[in-house]
Parts: C-alpha cells; structure tokens; sequence
C-alpha cells in the first residue's frame, strides 16, 4: 500500500516535473545509439564495454532517477501517519473460567494454557501500561484493578479457578469498571486514559446481559474489545461420566469486536494463542500520529544514490 502524504513544502514538488525530461532525454540517446550502431555496425561505447553491461547503465540511471525524485520528496517536507510507541494506556485483561475452558483439546487444557499465554502477554505490554485482570463465568469480576505491577496480575491469573455458565456480557461491563477505575494523567487531567479491553473466550453468552450490548457501550467510551476466540471444534468436558462436546463458538466473539470496534482472532492452539496475544500487544501498544518523515526518504534516496555508484563503478572497472 503506498502511503498517504502531505508535505509542509509542496510547492518544491514542481523540481519533480524535471525527472520525466530526464527520462527522455534517456530514451533519446539510446535511440540516437541504436541508430549509429545500424548506420556503422558498432558504436564508440560498446567497444569499451560489453553487452552484457548494458544492465548496469540502465541500473545506474534508473537509481540516480530514483535518488533524485526521493530526494525532491524529502526536499518538500513530507509528514504521514506513523507508529509510535503510547506512553499511558490501560489494558484490561478478560479471561472466561467457565467449565468449558477444562476441555482438554489444547493441552494440558485451555484454561491452563491460556493462563500462561496471558502471563506472557502482560509482560509483553510497555512498562508504563496498567493492567487490570477480569474473569467472568456466570459472573464476572474485577480480580486486580488497574496498576503497574506485572508480578501481581501474573499471580491472579495462576490463581484463577473454573466457575459455571458462560456470562460474556458481564465481563465486558466489569471490564469497563476497571478502565473507569484509572486516574487521570497528571499532565493532561482532562484527557481520557486510552483503554482497550483483551478478552479471551471459547462459548457463548448464555446467562446475564448481551455481549452486543456490552460492546456497543464499550465503544460509546472509546474502550476496543479485541476478542479471542480459543478452542477447537474437537473440544469436550466430561459430565456425569459423559463427555459433553464444547466447540469453540466465534460467532459471538466476531460481533463483539466488531460492535465496539476491536479486532477478532482466533486460536486453535497454545502456539497459536502467544501469536495472537503478540499481535495484539503490537496493536495496543503504539498509535498513529502524523509525524514529519524527511528522513525516511532522504534516507530512501541516499541507498538509491549508493546503488547507482555502485553501477558506475562497476562500469568504470571495465574500461581498459
């Protein structure tokens, strides 16, 4: 995808309409040359280099060109939208501890693994984040309320225990308590703290209120759900000396990021859930802000600037 730019100087973008005469005049001499080496066989040029250097002129030419029009880009100042690392933020960490999470298709089962997935996660976020940790079956709760120690969240999240039913909507709106918990920046009180809410789930909602409610509110607070759909479709428990099928369920999952404006993944394995978790932590924890990006194409056009020296030198090299 080619980005979008403003320049801060666009009236020097005119020097660019100097590359297409360039290119031209280009054409024209090796029309000109064509055309001498028909009238007397051979041109003065090709004498003192072989064909099979014909290549390396057009490399050399083509990279100078370049050079020139990165060059002009730089010369008028660009500004784009690029990442930058957040300063403050708050994640809040939901982890569903229904019965299901006990199937065994993800070993040693899901619930284990994605506690050890989440430790990882935690740790993955900038040290100035907060993090807070829910969990939620046929309730939810806030097990740590947002702050910056990792050793505290990571010790509740070992210690989360499996519970009855499946409540997603409650999780969310537990996990919009917990974001509502975070005092303001001291240095821009009036500014809200960014927040995004990672849930972790492998059913549906089948007790409490809609998760497409929940995520609807979620977004009315600028509070993205990134949701988790974790399982196989192989997974079961065993109740009352049967097995029970539990199949992951992404249906509800999709509709709650969608609705509050997050991103849906999935994940059929522990490998695959640190993938996830990766990503996300990627995602949440740098934003786009419009910066000046001069550098990035005088750089752009001093590597053009090095290739096309290359090619002459290594012209140059062959002449006797």
């Amino acid at each position: 995808m080619i980005p979008l730019l403003a320049f801060m100087r666009p009236e020097r973008l005119w020097f660019l309409a100097v590359i297409p005469l360039l290119v031209v005049a280009y054409l024209v001499l090796l029309r000109r040359q064509r055309t001498r080496s028909s009238r007397f066989g051979i041109d003065n040029l090709q004498r003192v280099l072989p064909k099979q250097a014909a290549w390396k002129r057009h490399i050399a030419v083509g990279a100078a060109i370049l050079s020139l029009a990165s060059l002009t880009l730089a010369f008028a100042q660009p500004s784009g939208m690029v990442n930058v690392p957040r300063e403050r933020a708050t994640i809040v960490v939901t982890i569903d501890v229904s019965r299901s999470m006990e199937a065994t298709d993800v070993a040693p089962n899901r619930l284990d693994a994605a506690k050890s997935a989440a430790s990882g996660f935690v740790d993955m976020l900038p040290a100035g984040f907060n993090v807070s940790l829910v969990s939620f079956a046929g309730t939810s709760a806030i097990v740590v309320p947002p702050t910056t120690d990792r050793g505290m969240v990571k010790r509740a999240i070992e210690n989360l225990q499996l519970a009855p039913s499946t409540a997603i909507g409650e999780g969310i709106y537990s996990s919009l308590d917990a974001l509502s918990l975070v005092p303001p920046d001291p240095r821009r009180p009036s500014e809200p703290t960014p927040g995004a809410i990672v849930l972790l789930s492998d059913g549906y909602t089948n007790i409490g209120r809609s998760s497409a409610q929940a995520a609807q509110d979620a977004k009315k607070v600028n509070a993205p759900v990134y949701t988790i759909a974790y399982g196989t479709a192989d997974g079961y428990v065993v109740s009352g000396g049967r097995r029970e099928r539990v199949p992951v369920d992404k249906r509800e999952l999709a509709t709650v990021a969608r609705e509050s404006g997050g991103e849906a993944f999935s994940a059929g394995s522990d490998a695959e859930l640190r993938q996830v978790y990766q990503g996300i932590a990627r995602s949440v924890g740098y934003q786009q802000v419009e910066r000046e990006v001069t550098e990035q194409y005088a750089g752009y056009a001093l590597a053009f600037a090095l290739l096309a020296s290359l090619a002459v030198i290594s012209l140059a090299a062959r002449w006797p």
